[in-house]
């Protein structure tokens, strides 16, 4: 509660949106339409961690532009950042050494995208606060949000900001500024996959009482410059099948790009069982394989980063409203696990929270519930395009890739075709953390030594996401008992952080003979799959300091 924290500087707007994502942007832009429709005036204030605004955004990305027309219908003719149409698309099966194609008309028409363009999510951003803000939007970066203010009747007020100038063991350096209370009418959660507010958020309202288990997956992203005679502009594949076994769900994208680039990555799903599997080593053995490395071979890679998604669906889907705000975007999850597209539906998500905040607040509203949201919400497309897609990711995590993706297919021409289903509405039994399997029931898993040339280690690789953290800050991934990662996890799990962590940040060693657990927290690219996958649940993913973390560069 506000009144326990030290005294602070308190501003106040009418709006507060954490994250300046495709969501929060969406919302952000909508807001100042729809006050001038109103001939109101409405003071929106967004809120973002990174360094500048896209720093953080991470996306394969073919984008759907349906949610892009309807928030600014002339996008193309104001010059968004888009690159090439989609023109040829392909989806492969793969063996160790071989591929099978799938013919484009037997893939259920759920799958498709009309009218799709790859893009650099991040450069679309940057775009989207240019008009944000000439609309009158304030937007600051390097600005985390650490907390959320609440009011006696325990509605959300606003957030507070992190401190500035922390030193490692907590004592206030030369320079140190505290974080300053953001008082709002209403505030607007986009922070993103498995964000730290909309967590605190969704515990303290029970906003997923009785929804299934969120699931998230990580992906994994490289840019490569490659040969003009290799680059097709527009072409774009995704693949599945090797190199994850049967059980694991998860596959691969490349996506031509522009000026000779392609996005090359790998998604796997965090609900795996093996403790001993690595999502970055299964990446690199992805890019050996010929389909892949005849693309990349005697090219240049770029850049890297690795996010979390949110994949639970339909059925995972939290109540969007709380006293005083709500959930937008990939702080909810509105991710097409089959046709592996999110970023249309989140703007959606933060064009309808928009509206539903800006009646209010004309109706004299302020700090309650936005009862009607929900409803909204789904109604503006989501629920249209998620709810017959709803049983692919529970039957693929059930039965496997071969067996869960053919049902899937059945299940979504039965959709088509005669607006029925054979499964109903199937929940998703277990969150991510509980699916991993004790060492010795899984093979185990060993990964080759990197090439250097197509396959790469996690320091080379974590070095292209233009890291910044300084060091001497408290580390942001805390531990609720430190005893846990020897105590628990090594004996039963081999202790995963180490292996799950795309970015070298977790590390296990030895001193005096007995086991240690490190945590290299300048590593960090903030994906959160270690908030999601620990098997004890023994991390917690908090924000470092304002301006920390990678500066992706056209991711």
């Amino acid at each position: 509660m506000l009144a326990e924290e030290p005294a602070r500087e308190t501003m106040s707007t009418d709006v507060l949106i954490v994250g300046a994502g495709p969501a929060g942007l969406a919302a952000a832009i909508r807001l100042k339409q729809q006050a001038a429709l109103q001939g109101s005036e409405i003071a929106v204030t967004v809120v973002e961690k990174s360094a500048e605004v896209g720093g953080h955004i991470l996306s394969g990305a073919v984008l759907d532009p349906v949610g892009l027309d309807e928030l600014i219908p002339d996008w193309r003719t104001k010059g968004a950042p888009v690159g090439p149409q989609v023109k040829d698309d392909h989806f492969r099966f793969l063996t160790e050494k071989g591929a099978f194609t799938f013919p484009n008309f037997l893939l259920p028409p759920q799958m498709k995208t009309r009218n799709g363009v790859i893009i650099s999510l991040g450069e679309l951003c940057k775009w989207l606060a240019g008009e944000a803000e000439a609309l009158g939007v304030e937007i600051y970066p390097m600005t985390p949000a650490v907390d959320v203010i609440t009011n006696a009747e325990g509605a959300v007020e606003g957030i507070i900001t992190g401190d500035l100038g922390v030193a490692a063991d907590g004592t206030p350096k030369d320079g140190y500024a505290q974080g300053i209370a953001l008082k709002a009418k209403y505030t607007l959660i986009g922070e993103g996959a498995r964000g730290s507010l909309a967590k605190k958020l969704i515990g303290r309202f029970e906003l997923d009482k009785g929804k299934s288990p969120q699931k998230y997956s990580l992906g994994i992203k490289e840019i490569w410059e490659i040969p003009a005679d290799q680059h097709h502009e527009g072409k774009i594949e995704h693949f599945m099948g090797w190199p994850l076994d049967n059980k694991t769900s998860g596959g691969g994208f490349l996506y031509h790009a522009a000026d000779n680039k392609v996005y090359l990555g790998f998604v796997t799903y965090l609900d795996y069982a093996n403790p001993t599997l690595s999502p970055f080593g299964e990446f690199q053995r992805f890019k050996t394989h010929p389909a892949v490395a005849k693309t990349i071979s005697n090219g240049t890679r770029v850049s890297y980063g690795a996010r979390a998604l949110t994949s639970g669906g339909w059925q995972s889907i939290p109540d969007l409203a709380f006293p005083g705000g709500a959930l937008i975007g990939c702080s909810a999850g509105f991710m097409n696990v089959p046709r592996l597209k999110g970023i249309h539906s989140a703007m959606r998500s933060g064009m309808a929270a928009a509206e539903a905040v800006a009646a209010a607040l004309a109706a004299g509203r302020a700090n309650d519930r936005l009862e009607t949201l929900q409803q909204a919400t789904m109604a503006s497309g989501i629920a249209r395009e998620l709810r017959p897609v709803r049983n692919v990711k529970p039957l693929w995590g059930r039965y496997g890739t071969l067996l869960g993706v053919f049902l899937g297919g059945v299940e979504m021409w039965l959709g088509a075709l005669l607006s029925v289903t054979m499964f109903g509405t199937l929940r998703h039994r277990r969150a991510d953390f509980e699916t991993t399997e004790p060492k010795g029931l899984q093979p185990h898993l060993d990964y080759p030594r990197p090439d250097g040339v197509t396959t790469f280690d996690k320091p080379a690789s974590v070095f292209l996401a233009n890291l910044a953290h300084d060091e001497d800050q408290p580390v942001h991934l805390r531990l609720a008992d430190p005893e846990v990662p020897i105590r628990d996890n090594l004996p039963i799990f081999g202790e995963p952080a180490p292996l799950y962590c795309p970015a070298g940040v977790y590390e296990l060693a030895e001193e005096g003979g007995k086991p240690v657990f490190r945590i290299n927290a300048a590593n960090c690219v903030h994906c959160k799959t270690c908030d999601i996958k620990d098997p004890a649940q023994n991390i917690n993913w908090v924000p470092p300091e304002g301006g920390s973390g990678p500066n992706y560069a056209g991711m």
